[in-house]
């Protein structure tokens, strides 16, 4: 089938929801973020979840009927990871932009405008602790005419002065079927066929990654054309195929090390990242209803260092035959370590 006529904006960006109340499957969030539209009182906010969740679009969205076109420019700056945030920009360009005073006098028109200016850092986690230590006086100094939106995947790499001064809320990964009416309107606009077994994949790829979804439905669209099927959308995710999966775990049972060391060259001489192969066995191995709690245990803290060494820049071949190989000690019940008498 010819494929479909594209536009050059990114699906995420064009149908990125403009309004918190179209923001989806986070009610609680939304419902007290409406308060705090209608009533125009608004706290430091931190905003915390897993990627592809909504928490970008929710700040965006506040500061946007806040303010309005009009004054989205001179009342809300936007940092994220790709800006510079180091001790010195906080220091400055925030502290400056926090420090400027604001027209207090009532505006006509549509937007409430309130008396202050919305600081938005996206990717707090990702500051560092001297800089995040730094903004604590900004926040307290400027508190009167300047608010603070933090976005951060890890609650936890947020210092603890900074998240007791801030309103925190929680989104929520999306479930597969509002991720699948999401993705269905999407399909519906751009004249895109997908079946039922499709739509749930792509909900299983994605993880409840929203972005995620709707960017390997974008590239599917342009490599295949109107009609998307499942085989289709995992081509397009770099996701290793179940059939893999399930053939090196085959291999791994029957305790054959050549069988097991084949899959793996298989999986290396296909380029399939390792990563990811552990990240689906993960899901194979704790899903197995013919493997005992203790093996299993084995299993999954060998895959945890392995996933480590990969981080850390191990070669792939080397740690998925170490995977391999636990495998087929756990399974076979062999002794973690081998000994050798001299």
């Amino acid at each position: 089938m010819a494929p479909v006529l594209q536009s050059s904006q990114p699906w995420v960006e064009k149908y990125r929801p403009k309004q918190v109340k179209d923001v989806a499957h986070q009610d609680e969030v939304v419902r007290v973020l409406t308060n705090t539209l209608e009533t125009s009182s608004c706290p430091h906010m931190l905003f915390y979840g897993p990627p592809g969740t909504g928490k970008t679009t929710t700040a965006l969205a506040i500061a946007h009927q806040l303010f309005g076109p009009e004054h989205y420019k001179s009342r809300v700056l936007e940092l994220n990871a790709s800006d510079d945030r180091g001790i010195n920009v906080v220091r400055t360009k925030i502290k400056d932009f926090a420090a400027v005073a604001v027209d207090t006098r009532p505006h006509h028109g549509n937007y409430p405008c309130p008396p202050f200016k919305i600081i938005i850092l996206d990717e707090a986690d990702s500051m560092t602790e001297d800089a995040q230590n730094a903004l604590r006086r900004t926040m307290e100094t400027y508190s009167k005419v300047t608010r603070f939106f933090f976005i951060c995947n890890y609650i936890s790499r947020i210092i603890e002065p900074l998240a007791s001064r801030c309103a925190k809320f929680r989104f929520k990964p999306l479930s597969e079927e509002i991720m699948s009416s999401r993705i269905l309107h999407i399909c519906k606009e751009e004249g895109i066929y997908l079946d039922d077994e499709a739509v749930s994949t792509l909900g299983t790829i994605s993880q409840g990654d929203l972005r995620r979804a709707i960017t390997y439905l974008q590239g599917a669209a342009r490599l295949y054309g109107s009609s998307i099927s499942s085989n289709d959308l995992i081509n397009v995710s770099g996701v290793v195929p179940q059939s893999v999966v399930e053939s090196f775990f085959a291999a791994c049972k029957s305790g054959n090390f050549d069988k097991a060391n084949k899959e793996v060259n298989n999986v290396i001489s296909d380029g399939y990242p390792v990563s990811q192969m552990v990240s689906q066995l993960f899901d194979v191995v704790v899903e197995a209803d013919d493997i005992s709690d203790e093996q299993k245990a084995r299993i999954c803290k060998n895959m945890g260092s392995v996933d480590k060494c990969l981080v850390d820049g191990a070669d792939e071949y080397l740690q998925l035959l170490d995977i391999a190989s636990n495998i087929i000690k756990a399974l076979h019940n062999m002794p973690e370590e081998f000994t050798y008498e001299c």
